[in-house]
């Protein structure tokens, strides 16, 4: 007998659908209440005494996709989901009637369905909902994946994630950690003084990181707007208005490469405290991490990718030319020399344009040779002026900038500095990366008046630091790649 297939499938769920419909069912109805999930079921069900079999009270109204049947002519048991579990019913002509229980033999695995009912406990020991009503509340045109072999394949599920959410739970209790991160963070951070802020998404200029923007047209103004690629100009013009501590969760947008680190759109953590250095923010860094990794898994070490993390302080802090000299291999003698540095990244295979200025050598050379090596959390810091254009310069290294980089696993994490606040200065960083542009670094700052007025209105001494949301949703979920932690990843279109 030949298998039937998929578009078979659908044509025959359509058809029983339209004969459900000219029988007067009503397939999508929206007045079934929920009195409870299956998590308030399952506290019912612990708190029940030893050796008890049926609670006849509380009853109970829930609602959930029917995942598995298993019919026994006029009785049959179904499992059923809801946000917050799954749970075992039994459906018993008897007890719904002839009219729900003709409904129920037509039904199907994926259809959502509405139970009201009592509880208890099968010969088997498994707690069950013994139906009393049963209601259709939404027929599903469309099967569910067949349930051995289930929802494998990536591409379908990243497509699909809808599909992806109902067929692997371990799916469910990722993003359920991922939204737990977050809030974490945001608890953290509110308990602290800081206030939640919201800035641009559109911007008529693309700053606050060295990044391509994505860009856009505004008909009414008749000028063109870029999805930001960072929200930092304007939180710290926030921090010039008053508000000494501001923080922002939300979505950059940045015209780069897909791959298992990136994504074109992403989550950032960024955050501003006056009258901060960045050492300060080191250690508000390491707190929060431990706070939010015990927040989502209950402890502060984690496994990432079979490597044990420990997540609570104190991190290591090394200095960016040590950690080159020590874990890339790169003389201390030939760091200042840009091109021994050249010659340096030729031999070990690592890609480095020409025009680039030592600042760029050194920090291409750490990206390839150090940073896959930065296991444990560390705090890389003492990083050149020339690549770090908003960063304050050291007092006592003026060549140098108040900033850290902070590795986990492998990945950078969060990158934080004591904040530029000298216009001058500002004004001449911002005419570096002028002719960093002319030069051809398509990603480096446009000159931002704007910006350089608000500084001239006076921003206090402030530290300021951005987290990548979505890597650090990696490392608590030991996810390998960074679409599997967003919900729905960019991705070509599908073939035809």
């Amino acid at each position: 007998m030949s298998e039937e297939r998929p578009g078979d499938v659908i044509e025959k769920r359509r058809r029983k659908l339209q004969e459900l419909k000219e029988t007067g069912i009503v397939a999508y109805p929206n007045d079934f209440r929920v009195t409870h999930c299956i998590a308030d079921i399952q506290r019912l069900l612990a708190a029940a005494a030893d050796g008890q079999e049926h609670l006849s009270e509380p009853i109970v109204s829930v609602a959930g996709r029917m995942m598995a049947i298993n019919r026994f002519g006029k009785s049959a048991f179904i499992r059923f989901r809801d946000r917050s579990g799954q749970l075992q019913a039994y459906i018993q002509k008897d007890k719904v009637g002839d009219h729900a229980y003709e409904l129920f033999k037509k039904l199907e695995a994926g259809d959502i369905v509405g139970i009201v009912g009592t509880l208890f406990k099968t010969k088997t020991g498994e707690w069950t909902l013994l139906a009393c009503e049963f209601r259709l509340l939404c027929k599903a045109i469309r099967p569910l994946p067949e349930k051995f072999h289930g929802l494998k394949d990536p591409e379908k599920r990243y497509r699909q994630r809808y599909l992806d959410l109902i067929m692997n739970p371990s799916v469910r209790e990722l993003f359920i950690r991922r939204s737990r991160l977050i809030q974490a963070i945001r608890n953290f951070l509110l308990d602290r003084d800081f206030l939640e802020v919201e800035t641009p998404m559109m911007q008529t200029m693309a700053g606050g990181a060295e990044a391509t923007p994505f860009v856009t047209h505004h008909q009414a103004l008749d000028i063109d707007l870029y999805l930001r690629i960072a929200p930092e100009l304007y939180l710290k013009r926030l921090v010039v208005g008053g508000f000494d501590r501001v923080f922002e969760i939300n979505r950059n947008f940045r015209n780069e490469g897909v791959s298992t680190r990136h994504n074109p759109e992403f989550t950032m953590l960024e955050f501003y405290q006056a009258y901060a250095v960045y050492t300060d923010l080191m250690d508000l860094t390491e707190r929060m991490f431990a706070e939010a990794t015990r927040a989502v898994l209950g402890q502060t070490r984690i496994r990432y990718q079979e490597q044990d993390i420990e997540m609570a302080g104190p991190y290591r802090r090394v200095r960016l030319a040590d950690a080159l000299a020590e874990i890339g291999g790169v003389p201390k003698e030939i760091q200042s020399d840009r091109e021994a540095l050249l010659a340096f990244a030729q031999e070990k295979g690592v890609p480095v344009p020409h025009r680039n200025r030592l600042g760029k050598i050194l920090t291409k050379l750490f990206d390839v040779l150090v940073e896959p090596h930065l296991i444990q959390p560390t705090f890389v810091i003492g990083y050149p002026v020339e690549v770090s254009p908003l960063s304050r310069r050291s007092d006592t290294e003026p060549e140098l900038t108040e900033r850290f980089e902070l590795f986990i696993a492998g990945y950078e994490i969060a990158n934080g500095f004591s904040e530029l606040n000298d216009p001058q200065d500002q004004f001449g960083r911002f005419q570096q990366q002028v002719e960093d542009r002319q030069a051809g670094d398509r990603e480096a700052h446009e000159m931002d008046f704007d910006y350089i007025e608000a500084l001239e209105y006076g921003l206090p001494p402030t530290a300021g630091e951005g987290v990548g949301i979505d890597r650090l949703a990696m490392l608590l979920t030991d996810s390998a790649s960074i679409r599997e932690v967003i919900l729905f990843p960019h991705m070509k279109p599908a073939a035809a």
